[in-house]
């Protein structure tokens, strides 16, 4: 062979070889980007949001689809100036009667995620949530790290010994609503969430509420509540917050200034599940 033809050979096979590599790259690439974002390692992934402009809806883990491929939800996208508002409480501190009071006057149902101690230790609230046209939601019986449970059997004790005490309670079957402790969770929690016919609710909007002893002042409340709401906003809050019992009349008659109305959960997930 001659040395030109040579050389036009071995060219010849390094552009194949470059183009094997690119293929594969490409080929890796989309695999990447095909794989859902709620793809998790066995420790768990905690919920997230980037808030990017004011009144705008935030930059979440993963987007609303790709979430309610596994019945998940965590925002309307409809568009609509609508708010869902949701609760969670583990324990009863005297702050829920005056959140009540203030859903009561402004006629806004909320739903509440309450774990098994809340249930033994207040059943009047509960039966008064029930009766005052809220919804109760698990957020499981003893509030463990859930995306280290990765049986069902195991993930099935936390979610149904929820589901009898509530039954004790009320005498009612539970709504299937399920909130993560924490927001920590696994692609496998969602799976089995779903086999058993919940719909996982996360949240769009919230904020640090929760330490009783160093409870945001009205003012920083307010800075985030107000700046942050949005469009179809799943608005997640505790009732164990002294803030939060305080303010909610008020914040609920300046979110209705700004043109919000109010929707229960399960007319979204209604909704999502028709469409």
């Amino acid at each position: 062979m001659k040395k030109a033809d040579a050389k036009k050979v071995v060219g010849i096979l390094l552009l194949f070889a470059l183009m094997y590599l690119a293929g594969a790259g490409i080929a890796k690439t989309v695999q990447l980007v095909q794989e859902s974002v709620v793809q998790t390692s066995s420790s768990g992934e905690n919920w997230g949001l980037s808030f990017q402009q004011e009144g705008e809806a935030p930059v979440a883990n993963a987007t609303a689809d790709e979430m309610k491929k596994y019945d998940a939800y965590y925002i309307d996208q409809s568009g609509e100036k609508v708010i869902y508002l949701t609760f969670d409480a583990g324990f009863e501190n005297g702050n829920t009667a005056p959140i009540l009071d203030a859903l009561k006057k402004h006629n806004v149902k909320a739903t509440f995620f309450l774990v098994g101690n809340y249930l033994r230790t207040s059943p009047d609230l509960v039966k008064r949530m029930i009766a005052e046209g809220h919804t109760v939601g698990n957020h499981t019986e003893s509030h463990p790290n859930m995306s280290k449970i990765g049986n069902m059997e195991a993930f099935k004790k936390e979610i149904g010994g929820l589901e009898t005490l509530y039954k004790e309670v009320t005498g009612e079957e539970l709504v299937k609503l399920y909130r993560p402790p924490q927001g920590i969770y696994s692609t496998k929690n969602l799976e089995m969430a779903k086999e058993l016919g919940y719909k996982t609710i996360f949240w769009s909007l919230a904020y640090v509420d929760w330490y009783e002893n160093k409870q945001p002042t009205k003012e920083e409340a307010f800075k985030k509540l107000l700046g942050r709401i949005h469009p179809g906003a799943i608005v997640l809050l505790h009732s164990t917050s002294k803030t939060n019992g305080e303010i909610l009349d008020e914040l609920l008659t300046k979110w209705e200034e700004m043109g919000y109305t109010f929707k229960p959960l399960t007319d979204l997930v209604q909704s999502e599940s028709q469409s």
